[in-house]
């Protein structure tokens, strides 16, 4: 997950870069250490409910951290660690539903995970991390397309670096298999489930 090809506030500005041109020398300043900031980020997901509309979920506790490479796009790395019981759909029955043994079986896996094995820069300010999702167990591999949106120091003088990303997954993948059919057609819970992320890292001192 490397950082091309954007005017840097607090580096000063690049010039934009595609995957074979030199990197400038003020990229190469963001390589480095960062952990994710739960306060300003969110990691969401959305599935569609009853065929017609999407119920939006977070998770409210987590902690991760990114190598970015200003250099090396391939070297960057990030990590991530969810906990279960911190899901939050608005309401506190299906919540209740989705942490029990129909779903996630919060009490037996308690952590979902990622671990980057790849990056890539997809050219502009676009990139894909691919890497192993676990979920109950069960370790499947997804890419992330992400986009980086800038970087900067804050008033506390922390410099941080902002990416959005997403990616779709098909929950029976993982052995999420619950649902239930509908006397119209269909079902109640989609297989594909769309994630999420607006993240904030801050660099290491």
């Amino acid at each position: 997950m490397s950082i091309f090809g954007r005017k840097n506030t607090a580096y000063g500005d690049t010039a934009t870069s595609s995957v074979t041109t030199a990197v400038a020398p003020e990229l190469a300043a963001l390589t480095g250490d960062y952990t994710i900031d739960p306060s300003h980020t969110t990691i969401g997901f959305v599935a569609r409910h009853a065929m017609v509309t999407n119920v939006k979920g977070s998770f409210k506790e987590f902690e991760g951290t990114l190598h970015l490479d200003g250099t090396d796009p391939s070297a960057s790395t990030a990590s991530l660690d969810i906990k279960m019981d911190s899901i939050d759909t608005g309401s506190a029955g299906r919540d209740g539903h989705l942490k029990s043994a129909d779903f996630f079986r919060t009490d037996e896996f308690p952590t979902m995970t990622f671990r980057s094995t790849k990056a890539e820069s997809l050219g502009g300010e676009d990139y894909r991390i691919t890497g192993d999702l676990e979920i109950l167990g069960t370790i499947k591999q997804i890419s992330i397309d992400l986009e980086f949106n800038g970087a900067a120091k804050d008033p506390f003088g922390n410099e941080r670096v902002g990416f959005e990303g997403k990616a779709e997954i098909l929950r029976s993948e993982w052995g999420l298999t619950w649902n239930a059919a509908l006397e119209t057609g269909g079902v109640l819970v989609s297989d594909k489930i769309k994630l999420n992320f607006d993240i904030s890292a801050i660099r290491n001192a």
